[in-house]
């Protein structure tokens, strides 16, 4: 049976300052609270053979990997399609700002100067298929809560991605098998689209 282990990195110092951040290329490190919950991560998949790692292009998601699977022997490979929302103008600004924009507008406006709800889900989509296209058997793959949210209630069948599942704990591995990925990539299609 193929496995998908999938997680959110672990708490990062954004978390604590509740500020967004959708842009890879600002540096965001994990708290030492964030590096324990790496490495329980990696305490819980201990025994789960993997044959690949892949991650978003955000420092946080390859630290919590790095941490968890310290001495294993399992290669990594980043993902731009599994990345947090480009937020655009909301970059660095506070978690309240990002809510009270969102709650103004529906899931198709664009953040301004980034990318919309729907794009972005449609993106995780696109991103969980390439996973099943691939060969590896088992794969660990370390995301953020959205991409990861919008998975879980796709594959639960819900009628709304962001929901009725929501907050995800930081470094939980959720584990979907293939039957239940390819059901979020086709639900997630189906409400977005």
């Amino acid at each position: 049976m193929r496995l998908f282990v999938i997680s959110r990195h672990g708490e990062s110092t954004l978390n604590i300052e509740k500020r967004v951040n959708g842009d890879p290329s600002v540096p965001v490190v994990l708290t030492e609270r964030g590096r324990t919950e790496a490495k329980l991560l990696g305490q819980q998949i201990a025994h789960i053979p993997l044959d690949l790692c892949i991650h978003s292009r955000f420092s946080r998601t390859r630290e919590t990997a790095a941490i968890a699977l310290e001495g294993r022997n399992v290669p990594f490979e980043e993902e731009p399609l599994l990345d947090d929302i480009y937020v655009g103008e909301l970059e660095g600004r506070t978690l309240d700002d990002y809510r009270e924009w969102k709650s103004a507008h529906t899931r198709a406006d664009r953040f301004p100067g980034g990318e919309s709800l729907d794009e972005a889900a449609r993106r995780y989509a696109r991103a969980y298929h390439k996973l099943l296209e691939r060969s590896e058997e088992r794969m660990l793959v370390l995301t953020h809560e959205i991409p990861l949210r919008y998975a879980i209630n796709a594959a639960d069948g819900s009628d709304d991605v962001d929901g009725p599942t929501h907050n995800l704990a930081n470094a939980t591995p959720y584990m979907f098998d293939e039957a239940a990925l390819s059901r979020a990539v086709e639900q997630i299609e189906h409400l977005t689209n």
